[in-house]
């Protein structure tokens, strides 16, 4: 499956959930210590297209406050993405980030769909709805991600792991390596 696939499978299920957070919940408590359900999406909205636009020159898409349109906001996000990630040159526009230099498509690869992700399973939590993720792409960032352990908690993205049972699904330990309560 190509990155744009991806990104079109994981944004489609976090879309799902930023669509579906019932009345009166954009304030609840989101995993991530001190986030509310609304800070997931500010998150993706404001963090994704700096790393990922500013990265290229690219210029950083516009979208709606994410305080009066939480999925507008998000769509507008992923509609960029998506459209840089459907154009082979712009997919190989070099970046230069501290994991090193990589193509535009490899960056959000390594970075956007993670967050996609994890995020999705955030706002889930946060808002009482479907938490089950996509049980290859949970398998995949979880073979992937384990030999940058030393890195992503030196680096501060992701706290202490989360101790688990050793017979824990791939779900629960992936989310308890991002330090997340499964």
């Amino acid at each position: 499956m190509t990155t744009a696939q991806r990104w079109e499978e994981l944004s489609a299920g976090l879309t799902r959930r930023i669509e579906g957070v019932p009345e009166g919940r954009w304030e609840s408590p989101a995993p991530p210590e001190g986030w509310v359900a609304r800070d997931v999406v500010r998150h993706l909205v404001e963090w994704m297209p700096g790393l990922h636009f500013g990265s290229t020159g690219l210029p950083v898409p516009e979208a709606p406050s994410v305080d009066e349109d939480p999925a507008g906001a998000w769509r507008a996000v992923d509609r960029a993405v998506a459209a840089v990630l459907a154009d082979p040159e712009l997919g190989k526009l070099p970046t230069r980030t501290a994991a090193g230099e990589m193509t535009l498509e490899e960056l959000v690869a390594m970075t956007g769909l993670m967050d996609l992700l994890v995020h999705t399973w955030d706002l889930a939590r946060a808002t009482g709805q479907d938490e089950r993720l996509p049980p290859d792409e949970v398998h995949d960032f979880l073979v992937g991600i384990e030999p940058w352990d030393a890195a992503l908690r030196a680096s501060g993205q992701y706290g202490p792991r989360v101790a688990v049972p050793d017979d824990a699904d791939e779900q629960t330990r992936l989310l308890a390596f991002t330090g997340r309560q499964p």
